[in-house]
């Protein structure tokens, strides 16, 4: 995870843990009518307009932090994260990965998201920075790496829709190269960022204990 996501994630969580503070009341109303833990977080991300991540980190909080003094320290740290940062939650609603979902590449159902990544990007699938070849040779040859476990290639759905692509690779110097390349108009959402954090379990069930290296799509 980049420095810029941690920020991001630390950014959502102090946010979410000073609003349920203020409206604490409201807060202890929901928890209490909730069934179990899970109902308890799903009705209290509604409450607060936060992602269940943030909010189960909430619940997990001690009495001696909500104490003026705790407070005080994390508005202190949203204000140099607010300062920090340049965008907003809101203008990156997707990165929490809440409606973000990967599923494998199909050579069939999605050589149309594959045209389009090759089309703009004009390089090799594999990674290797070469000029892209026919379109169903680097198919075939992609299904073949994934296959012989040498490849994840997964594609990032919302729904019905198709969002991008996660490429991951296996390197000849014992790592993974993990690309991740999203549809140009569903760019500056946070589905990069969404994708590249639910990619990592997926990466390390395939690859367990080999090291993840993130690069740019083009790279």
């Amino acid at each position: 995870m980049t420095d810029v996501d941690k920020a991001t994630d630390r950014r959502e969580l102090t946010q979410t843990v000073l609003t349920a503070l203020e409206r604490r009341h409201e807060l202890l109303d929901v928890v209490v009518e909730a069934e179990d833990r899970p109902s308890a977080v799903a009705a209290v991300a509604e409450l607060l307009g936060a992602s269940p991540a943030a909010v189960d980190s909430v619940m997990n909080m001690s009495f001696h932090q909500l104490t003026k003094e705790a407070r005080r320290r994390h508005q202190a740290e949203l204000d140099d994260l607010n300062a920090e940062l340049t965008f907003t939650a809101a203008e990156r609603p997707a990165a929490s990965g809440d409606t973000l979902g990967l599923r494998p590449f199909s050579a069939d159902a999605d050589a149309d998201l594959m045209s389009e990544c090759t089309d703009e990007l004009h390089v090799a699938l594999d990674g290797s920075g070469a000029p892209a070849g026919e379109l169903s040779e680097e198919i075939a040859k992609g299904v073949k790496r994934v296959d012989d476990e040498d490849a994840v290639w997964l594609v990032a759905v919302e729904g019905a829709d198709k969002i991008g692509l996660v490429l991951g690779e296996l390197t000849g110097s014992g790592e993974v190269d993990v690309r991740i390349w999203i549809r140009p108009e569903k760019r500056k959402h946070g589905y990069g960022t969404a994708a590249l954090r639910k990619s990592r379990t997926e990466m390390a069930i395939a690859f367990p204990g080999v090291p993840m290296v993130v690069r740019a799509p083009s790279a």
